[in-house]
């Protein structure tokens, strides 16, 4: 054995050239929460983000929920019921601000605005067409972290937040469709269904997403005829897969739904635009022809109606008529049923605050979960929603550099 090979072999035997493992940051723990849950100021919004059996969850898991008293009582849940969970029942929004993560529904309000100071997390809804420029330059002066569950991705790039509650939409439309058909001054006195010897009530449903899809399963439950138009022939024929049954199914063409709209008891608009505006597929004037005493729920009006004659109504004045036709437009019917919303919200909301725990905090997990950064539109001041910066002309920033530059 020549010199060379004895110092190569006395080299690897200090071990500098066996495999070595793979260096990965550990030099952080679990990051322990402080959550907030202010209760909702919109008189038209009922649900809770956490229901009782979720704050003890997080409780058990060494966080803190700071609750203000009475928030979950729109959705029948009471003080003591989180009491008795761990939550910290707080007298006033000001404590309850005080949190590092505020978990609410609706956007915030120019009070709660107020409120806000840096370093913050919010998770709320945006309801985009509610909102103007003021109200994300006064959200990014204060340097916050905001997450918007409209935008809130899974891996397979769904939107779980949206689906959840499409589904429940979907069925509650039909719900909301069928008391109204049957009102006395609403509707014409029809049941909505189907019987022997009785012509079954005919359902419009316009769009083929996840709401009709649910509304369709829920209308053809009760024995109703359903039709379904969307102009994606793709979504069409997913739903009618979806729903294993050979339901009416046809693209948008004006007089093809003209002539079911006039013989429709019930129209549901259940078209969702990515752009954030609902397009307009029913005139005035198709309206019109319609049977009076028909019921039109327009679940679109969060994105501004698909019908022209639709405007914004409330949980306590729901409903108005235009030539003789009920319209429903509240741009909040998940709302309607808030026990049972409520649920599916912390559903999702519980396991993802936990692994935001465990990843050392929101900065860590934004970069090791890509799908939910997709949900972050303002991060430390900055604008990082692309969409969101063009619609309001507001300077955006890439959410991936930033995060580069994250240490």
């Amino acid at each position: 054995m020549n010199e060379k090979t004895k110092d190569f072999l006395k080299f690897s035997q200090k071990g500098q050239l066996m495999p070595q493992e793979e260096m990965l940051e550990t030099g952080f723990k679990k990051d322990k929460l402080v959550i907030g849950i202010p209760k909702e100021a919109s008189q038209n919004e009922n649900r809770i983000a956490l229901v009782p059996e979720a704050v003890h969850l997080l409780v058990e898991n060494g966080h803190r929920v700071l609750l203000e008293e009475y928030a979950g009582a729109a959705a029948h849940f009471t003080n003591e019921q989180y009491a008795e969970a761990g939550a910290e029942i707080m007298a006033t929004h000001d404590e309850v601000f005080t949190a590092d993560y505020l978990v609410k529904i609706g956007p915030l309000t120019e009070e709660e605005l107020s409120k806000m100071t840096s370093n913050k997390v919010l998770f709320s809804s945006l309801f985009l067409p509610d909102r103007n420029k003021a109200y994300f330059e006064k959200l990014m002066a204060k340097k916050v972290k905001a997450v918007s569950y409209e935008f809130i991705q899974d891996k397979t790039g769904a939107f779980p937040v949206i689906k959840s509650m499409s589904e429940i939409i979907g069925n509650t439309a039909v719900l909301i469709a069928a008391e109204y058909l049957s009102h006395a001054s609403y509707g014409r006195g029809i049941m909505l269904g189907g019987f022997p010897g009785i012509k079954p009530t005919e359902m419009v449903i316009i769009g083929a997403g996840t709401v009709a899809e649910y509304a369709a399963r829920t209308a053809l439950g009760m024995g109703a005829f359903v039709k379904i138009f969307d102009n994606s022939i793709y979504k069409l024929r997913s739903v009618q897969n979806n729903l294993g049954n050979r339901v009416f199914t046809s693209i948008l063409q004006p007089k093809v739904l003209m002539k079911a709209m006039k013989e429709a008891d019930v129209v549901i608009a259940a078209k969702h635009s990515d752009a954030g505006v609902a397009p307009c597929f029913v005139s005035e004037e198709m309206i019109r022809q319609m049977r009076p005493g028909s019921v039109i729920v327009d679940v679109s009006i969060d994105q501004g109606g698909c019908f022209e004659t639709s405007r914004a109504t409330s949980h306590e004045q729901p409903v108005y008529q235009v030539h003789g036709i009920t319209h429903y437009c509240v741009p909040n019917i998940a709302s309607r049923v808030p026990h049972t919303a409520s649920y599916s919200l912390s559903n999702f909301l519980t396991p993802l605050l936990l692994n935001i725990s465990d990843a050392g905090g929101i900065d860590r997990f934004l970069k090791i979960d890509h799908a939910f950064s997709k949900g972050i539109y303002i991060y430390n001041g900055m604008m990082t929603n692309k969409y969101i910066s063009d619609m309001f002309d507001i300077s955006f920033r890439d959410l991936d550099l930033l995060m580069a530059a994250f240490r």
